[in-house]
């Protein structure tokens, strides 16, 4: 499992840990019943703090991509297309919504904006 943390980012460390290894499991890398790195281990790697990596497995826990075993560990959890897909479309949402933002701050119409859309949809769905 590969993270790498970005001091410059911007988005807090536990922040960018969920997400990378959330996107690790929608994407497949990382399938049900796979062991995650201890806590201890994964802040050891990444020389973070133990609180910073609990953090980010809380809220994965939370979120019900992984499970946690009293002394044995987490893993990830098999989880429901369907709470995928709305994850997916929630971050989709959130991306979409700058990009309105910036459209309308250069005055590109709706119509540029849904060509523009479309292309990246279809360059980027056949590239896969």
């Amino acid at each position: 499992m590969d993270i790498i943390i970005s001091n410059a980012s911007g988005v807090p460390i536990y922040e960018q840990i969920k997400e990378q290894i959330k996107s690790q499991i929608m994407t497949g890398e990382l399938v049900a019943g796979d062991a995650l790195p201890s806590m201890r281990v994964l802040a050891k790697d990444l020389r973070i703090s133990v609180i910073t990596t609990k953090r980010a497995y809380e809220d994965l826990e939370r979120d019900g991509f992984i499970e946690s075993v009293v002394g044995k560990g987490s893993f990830v959890k098999g989880v429901n297309s369907d709470i995928l897909k709305e994850n997916m479309l929630y971050a989709i949402g959130e991306s979409l919504e700058k990009a309105v933002d910036k459209a309308i701050l250069g005055k590109v119409t709706l119509d540029e904006l849904q060509e523009m859309l479309r292309i990246l949809f279809e360059e980027r769905n056949n590239s896969l």
